[in-house]
């Protein structure tokens, strides 16, 4: 006869461990922590983005993800205040502010913008209201609403897009400041 512990068929554990197991939780298996590499390459999920069908353009793509400065104030959120230094600003809510060395600005139609700010790129879904300077392309969405004082380098607005104000194209290259004193400039002559 063989011995017990040879024979597969013949449990080595005994009665009492085999009831401890019986009625232990089952976790389940441990996955592994993502890799940065991986992480980076399938790309971070942006519900925002896809949901509002917003192009991802607008912020700088030259940067990882983790390198962004990004602000997103969502809907029913109210901000205000001074705002600095952010790569791309996303406003679903609403954001009483002025804006500095900011890249980009992207109102959806939910967001309201009152203030003012110089910024590289905007796109409108929603409502600006305040002193706007844009030195490259503002698009004006077809629900997007925009008044007040509006500097910009190119201008797109989609059927049913609103601009009201004091709107003037500016020359490439001139910033909202520039182009202020380069009028007093040319009033005085």
């Amino acid at each position: 006869m063989a011995d017990s512990h040879d024979d597969p068929r013949i449990s080595m554990t005994s009665p009492r461990a085999a009831r401890a197991a019986a009625t232990a939780p089952v976790r389940p298996p441990a996955m592994p922590p993502p890799t940065p590499e991986l992480a980076r390459a399938a790309g971070p999920l942006r519900p925002a983005d896809s949901l509002l069908g917003r192009p991802s353009e607008l912020s700088d793509q030259s940067k990882p993800d983790g390198q962004m400065r990004r602000l997103s104030v969502g809907r029913g959120i109210t901000l205000s205040g001074e705002i600095n230094t952010c790569q791309k600003l996303f406003i679903e809510g609403t954001v009483e502010a002025t804006l500095t060395n900011c890249c980009a600005l992207d109102i959806a139609e939910s967001g309201l913008f009152k203030g003012s700010t110089s910024i590289e790129e905007a796109e409108v879904s929603g409502r600006f209201e305040g002193n706007l300077t844009v030195r490259k392309r503002l698009l004006i969405k077809a629900n997007g609403r925009v008044s007040g004082t509006i500097r910009y380098g190119q201008i797109e607005i989609e059927c049913g897009g609103q601009i009201s104000g004091d709107i003037r194209a500016q020359p490439a290259g001139e910033s909202g400041e520039v182009a202020a004193e380069a009028a007093a400039v040319r009033a005085r002559n």
